[in-house]
């Protein structure tokens, strides 16, 4: 492939400057690899405001058990 020749080309329609622009975007972000996200952690200041070892309930009086001994 030589430099002059072009990557893809509209053989359909006559689309504006913005249009080909954002084909040009969305195919330069479809050809990058996918990069997996980030694991989520927990600060260790977050960590000290849970109680060790204590469950959280769902449903009524769980809110109780979010900080309260048991």
């Amino acid at each position: 492939m030589s430099a002059e020749e072009p990557l893809f080309r509209v053989v359909r329609g006559v689309p504006t400057a913005e249009e080909l622009a954002a084909l040009v975007g969305a195919i330069v972000l479809r050809s990058r690899p996918a990069v997996a996200p980030a694991p989520v952690t927990t600060s260790a200041w977050a960590r000290s405001a849970r109680p060790a070892g204590a469950a959280l309930r769902a449903g009524p009086g769980g809110w109780c058990s979010a900080g309260l001994p048991r």
